[in-house]
């Protein structure tokens, strides 16, 4: 069950909070970590866009990728949400062995 990290952004802090707050009710991550205050730019329907975030850092296992995914979609107020996961390589053995526990 290896261990990832899940990142999304959301358009503020409570849309941030919430999500926070329910995945790690919820046993889907064992640890949200957000960080307000960032600017993004992309490009939506043709025109180059801004726009201030705050962006979700989720610990979690690759077991519980698909269920974080629904669970940001069913409140996130984004036609289409960032929701990207990396596999997590290396950390400590205590830190991953708690993260595991937190997310049975």
């Amino acid at each position: 069950m290896p261990a990832i990290l899940v990142i999304t952004t959301t358009p503020d802090l409570k849309t941030a909070r919430s999500i926070a707050r329910a995945l790690v009710k919820k046993r889907l991550a064992a640890c949200v970590s957000v960080q307000a205050g960032l600017v993004s730019f992309y490009r939506w329907k043709g025109r180059l866009e801004n726009a201030r975030e705050a962006m979700l850092f989720i610990k979690s296992s690759k077991e519980k990728f698909l269920k974080i995914k629904r669970q940001i979609c069913l409140v996130h107020p984004y036609k289409i949400p960032e929701i990207i996961a990396f596999p997590v390589a290396r950390g400590s053995k205590e830190y991953l062995s708690w993260l595991m526990q937190s997310v049975k």
